[in-house]
């Protein structure tokens, strides 16, 4: 493993004996309320409010368990990270941990993946949020949308990173706000206590086929259908590299936003289920819009349009930073190239500034994955989408790995830097790493599901390859440029 560069002035130093941190050039202008908000609303987003609509009809009422197992999975990896960020936190987060931990190519491998992932979900969001907008203005085409939220976000990150911070928190801010609103009425409805309404009781968990209508077999599906929707935490970590206390920051991001996202998504299913029949609910369509439209909530769909409108935007701005900063920590890394060091105000080794040349990169991509998804949006880009299928489950594959390993190095080198601490070390650990594993095996027993795991796998094998032959070529030339003894 290459030696990390020296600490910058104001950035974080490492506890003696902790594994160095690499230098972080870029400005601190993260505050904690920025990076809680970030922590609550980056993984509530369409995959709750639209897609969670398939896991009802595949799991019922157990819908509510599938999403218990689902989030206490993210729940555990996010402790993890945590745990390694807030003792050695860095703007590569999971990338930097696995290098430290099991080798250079598995933060070259991770960091590329996760960076991939990224620049094609975004496009997915940009379209999709183009699509809504589409609709209450036909007269912009799709294409025009997608251009301006992508200009508008690219000019947010490549700008004062404060005013990403600004944007994630206010659009969290509504999306939190809405669900807490939702959770409100559901409640109401289920006691009966709004006009026109009559007490439901359990009626609606227990009718319609029972709490399990499909059987532990729906739960298990429910669960390859929602687990991705927590997809996006990961965010919190490398955006605390960019507060002024990053060790703390990331500390109270993990623990506040864990609990609540929970209570947010499994209390969003209990009120869906036990206000309406489960049977109610259709893959595509928001199980939300069905609800406030049955307790009589005026222009509900409207209302939910605008909700996941915010979200897709929040959305596509998170992912358009974290696939910055990702790769702009595989360039401090020698992993990407050394040009995408260059930051605003500043330059490597000078504290204060914005990436903007791995803004650019990262969202150079991302408008050749929209034009891909516009123009075959069937063939090509359903290719790159199940490339990346599955690639989450690999990264937090890899993140319990790194935990595995560092933790053992941080409890005999620097026990003080271990601020936040991973539940019941290391049991917990390799129970996650099994959960994992199990949902890529049932993965590869679904029909819908399986292509996403293998397109997934070969792009993962493809960037270990590349990995492993740069390891080895590095190898050769020192080997080669090593002087002989006689």
């Amino acid at each position: 493993m290459h030696e990390a560069p020296p600490t910058p002035s104001g950035a974080s130093t490492p506890p003696s004996g902790a594994p160095m941190t690499p230098a972080e050039p870029l400005e601190h202008g993260l505050k904690q309320r920025h990076l809680t908000m970030l922590g609550l609303g980056g993984v509530i987003g369409a995959g709750l409010f639209v897609g969670s609509g398939a896991g009802i009809a595949v799991a019922g009422p157990a819908i509510v368990v599938s999403y218990l197992i689902a989030g206490a999975l993210a729940m555990l990896v996010m402790r993890m990270l945590g745990e390694m960020s807030a003792a050695m936190p860095a703007s590569g987060s999971f990338s930097v941990h696995a290098e430290r931990a099991l080798g250079r190519w598995a933060g070259f491998s991770v960091g590329w993946l996760y960076w991939f992932l990224l620049v094609v979900v975004l496009a997915v969001e940009a379209t999709a949020a183009a699509q809504i907008a589409h609709g209450w203005v036909p007269a912009v085409e799709p294409w025009a949308w997608v251009l301006l939220f992508m200009v508008v976000f690219t000019a947010a990150n490549l700008t004062a990173v404060k005013n990403f911070g600004e944007f994630e928190f206010w659009f969290a801010s509504l999306k939190v706000g809405a669900i807490v609103v939702f959770l409100g009425l559901g409640v109401l409805a289920v006691l009966g206590r709004l006009p026109d309404t009559d007490p439901v009781g359990m009626t609606n968990l227990t009718g319609q086929g029972g709490f399990l209508p499909n059987g532990w077999g729906g739960v298990v599906s429910g669960v390859l259908t929602v687990v991705f929707a927590f997809g996006g935490l990961e965010v919190v970590t490398i955006a605390a590299a960019e507060t002024d206390d990053p060790a703390r920051a990331v500390g109270r991001a993990v623990r506040s936003a864990v609990v609540r996202i929970l209570f947010f998504y499994v209390g969003s299913m209990l009120v869906i289920v036990t206000v309406l029949p489960w049977t109610a609910q259709q893959a595509g369509l928001s199980p939300y819009v069905k609800v406030l439209d049955s307790i009589g909530v005026p222009s509900a769909g409207q209302i939910m349009n605008i909700v996941v409108f915010v979200a897709l935007l929040s959305a596509l701005n998170a992912n358009l930073y974290g696939s910055s900063r990702m790769v702009f920590s595989l360039a401090e890394r020698g992993e990407a190239p050394r040009g995408l060091l260059k930051v605003s105000g500043g330059s490597p080794g000078k504290a204060g500034g914005v990436p903007r040349r791995a803004v650019l990169a990262s969202v150079a991509f991302g408008f050749v994955s929209v034009l891909l998804n516009l123009l075959w949006p069937d063939t090509v880009f359903l290719y790159m989408l199940n490339s990346v299928g599955a690639v989450l489950l690999f990264v937090w594959a890899l993140i319990a790995a790194s935990q595995l390993r560092l933790r053992a190095r941080l409890e005999r080198e620097a026990p003080g830097a271990l601020a936040l601490r991973m539940w019941c070390f290391p049991y917990l650990t390799w129970l996650t790493l099994a959960g994992l594993l199990g949902v890529l095996l049932l993965m590869l027993t679904d029909a819908d599901a399986r292509p996403q795991v293998l397109w997934s796998a070969g792009a993962t094998a493809l960037v270990l390859l590349v990995a492993v032959g740069r390891q080895w070529r590095e190898q050769r030339e020192r080997k080669g440029s090593a002087p002989t003894g006689r």
